[in-house]
């Protein structure tokens, strides 16, 4: 009996996740980037725009925006500067907070709690 109530629940997680990740007809409607990505393709969108920064560190939020999944990366531009950048990737594509008004970055503590991507 306990193996099979077991199973059920098994089976209930399953269907919950699939279902709050696909849409109406079926299609998957969140998208995911990884931290380290986000963080490679911001890096580079720094470093093309000739900013001077110390670090740079990931999390994912567990935000959506535009059906992707949003990484929250701080970005240390030198004593005491630490910019939020909430990012994703849409069609190969860095979208972040900073060019896009309607995508808001409010205060994340996941950081404390979660893996930080600091590398390649």
């Amino acid at each position: 009996m306990a193996l099979i109530g077991a199973a059920v629940l098994a089976v209930a997680a399953i269907a919950a996740t699939v279902l709050a990740t696909r849409s109406s007809d079926g299609a998957s409607t969140v998208r995911t980037a990884s931290p380290a990505t986000v963080r490679s393709a911001l890096i580079t969108r720094l470093e093309t725009s000739h900013l001077t920064y110390r670090w740079v560190v990931c999390v994912r939020t567990g935000r959506v925006f535009r059906q992707q999944a949003v990484v929250r990366c701080n970005v240390n531009f030198g004593d005491p500067h630490i910019e939020a950048y909430c990012s994703i990737i849409d069609g190969g594509r860095l979208v972040t907070n900073h060019e896009t008004p309607s995508f808001t970055c409010p205060a994340d503590l996941r950081g404390w709690a979660t893996t930080i991507v600091t590398g390649p």
